[in-house]
């Protein structure tokens, strides 16, 4: 049997199948597609299991109501085994304090991905509305899951986590086409370039050339690596003159990190590793111009403990800042009870002065708040960081100024992923700052994936990325998405890097997501109209 058979009779079990055995062929698919994800990479799986989810939708149509809910259900087994394998890492956060959230695991890690499935369900159910029976078919589903993946990212908040783009974040030349669609154009075209295989099945008959499709959809990934690859060689690392970084990476127990009676310690920590020598010439933190210090570093409201100021005063020598995380409490008349506090962004000065604040804009559902929380507080429900009340989410995204340096855009923790909103139009940063506690994920893919996606943040937006994890992945990114300087997950050190320069805004960050709805749009056109014209003949 020859390759072209073999595949047609695997493409046509996997059309007839129907009850468990579909969903299994579903849950498989989505399963192996997560390889696609960091830090695996293993993206050409995504041409063995993305025509399968064309062909589910093909077996759909015998299904009532045209096969939308079939549809739909195989969906939802796909994103089920899609995001089960991707997202297991959440449940290390309910370990870290397992005698209060153990109980919740088996929610995080099933009822999460449950939820996202959903999304998955809708693009399928909408792609099968405007099915077709040829090639185009192929961006009928492209175009609606771009759309659910778009949902996926900003419904309730939005979760937009290893959206199908990011398939093509790997190798870094395919990458460089995000500084022109963004993520989600990144994912019509890696859902219509890997799905475009399922064609290959469809017979030659009324003039049809299946092999078409998948033709143009590998012309299609050379062109994108051509691109990539062009630009990374005219645009090579530039750095920020007379300007040199330091990033803190202290590798602290999460236990450690909310406990109040390990202040001493914690502190200690800090100011020694952050005078650490990183060589034969180094002195210490005197070489530096920017210390940085990662996400809500300190069991305490830093502000508020005069003799951890001035340790912070004695560490800085003139010329120097701290950029760090920290838990900052809202201003209250003397005597009241602080019961929430924001999660926030310092920049302090040699001589121990706060020159600017950042507060965290999009808090973390059940991590740093509850959705309506005052009823799920009296059912007993707390938050994962114990803050009764949640989080108070901060007024306003802007840059933060800082001496002899680019002004830098402050990012803390998952905000990074979310695109499009990472820079103002009329306030372009030089540079991004990102501040982060990956340390609720363990020895995990998490940290993996959260790396992969601010990597993506610098493509798009043509701005370098300046990032400080407690427990890693820590590292300074230029504005191509290349690793200038990395320190690993689970190590304490410091990493010490100059600063790359930005290059001009690209046109992504000109644009915004209009190149993605165009394509968006103009595949739902032709769709359409293939559709219209094939029921008129």
């Amino acid at each position: 049997m020859t390759a072209a058979n073999k595949l047609r009779v695997a493409g046509l079990s996997i059309i007839l199948a129907w009850g468990w055995k579909r969903a299994a062929i579903a849950l498989a698919a989505g399963a192996l597609s997560a390889l696609a994800m960091a830090p695996f990479n293993a993206w050409p799986v995504l041409f063995l299991t993305f025509p399968v989810m064309v062909w589910l939708i093909d077996g759909a149509g015998a299904g009532r109501a045209r096969g939308v809910p079939a549809a739909a259900m195989a969906g939802w087994w796909f994103g089920l085994g899609y995001f089960v394998p991707g997202l297991y890492w959440i449940g290390y956060a309910f370990l870290v304090d397992a005698s209060t959230f153990a109980w919740l695991l088996p929610f995080a890690i099933l009822g999460l991905p449950a939820y996202l499935a959903l999304f998955t369900a809708f693009g399928f159910g909408f792609a099968r509305l405007i099915w077709t029976r040829d090639a185009s078919r192929v961006l009928a589903l492209a175009a609606a899951l771009t759309v659910s993946e778009w949902l996926r990212g900003h419904v309730l908040t939005g979760f937009p986590w290893n959206a199908f783009g990011y398939a093509l974040s790997e190798p870094l030349a395919l990458a460089q086409t995000g500084s022109l669609v963004g993520l989600w154009g990144l994912t019509f075209l890696s859902v219509a370039i890997f799905a475009s295989p399922a064609v290959l099945i469809d017979g030659t008959s009324r003039g049809r050339k299946p092999w078409i499709a998948p033709a143009l959809a590998l012309l299609l990934l050379a062109a994108m690596g051509i691109f990539g690859a062009v630009r990374l060689a005219l645009q090579p690392t530039t750095m920020v003159a007379n300007l040199k970084l330091r990033i803190m990476q202290p590798n602290l127990q999460q236990d450690q990190r909310f406990n109040y009676s390990a202040k001493a310690e914690v502190m200690k920590k800090y100011l020694t590793l952050s005078d650490r020598a990183s060589g034969p010439q180094s002195t210490g933190v005197r070489d530096v111009n920017i210390l940085i210090w990662p996400e809500s570093a300190f069991p305490f409201f830093l502000t508020r403990e005069a003799d951890a100021m001035g340790q912070i005063a004695d560490l800085l020598p003139k010329g120097t800042v701290l950029i760090t995380g920290a838990v900052r409490a809202p201003e209250l008349p003397p005597g009241v009870k602080i019961t929430r506090a924001y999660n926030s962004i310092y920049v302090i000065d040699h001589d121990g002065s706060v020159l600017s604040v950042y507060d965290k804009l999009h808090l973390v559902p059940f991590g740093e708040y509850l959705p309506f929380q005052d009823w799920m507080e009296r059912l007993g429900f707390e938050q994962l960081t114990k803050v009764q009340g949640g989080f108070i989410p901060g007024a306003v995204r802007r840059t933060l100024e800082i001496p002899n340096a680019p002004r830098a855009l402050p990012l803390i923790c998952y905000e990074a992923i979310f695109p499009g909103t990472v820079a103002t139009r009329d306030d372009r940063p030089g540079w991004i700052v990102n501040l982060t506690n990956d340390g609720w994920f363990g020895m995990s893919t998490g940290p993996y994936q959260h790396l992969q996606q601010v990597r993506l943040r610098a493509i798009e937006e043509g701005l370098p990325v300046v990032r400080a994890a407690n427990t890693g992945i820590s590292a300074v990114i230029d504005p191509l998405g290349r690793v200038v300087a990395r320190l690993g997950l689970g190590l304490e050190g410091v990493l010490d890097s100059s600063l790359p320069s930005a290059i001009p805004p690209t046109i992504y960050a000109r644009v915004g997501d209009t190149p993605a709805a165009i394509l968006l749009a103009a595949a739902l056109i032709f769709v359409i109209r293939r559709r219209t014209a094939k029921r008129a003949s």
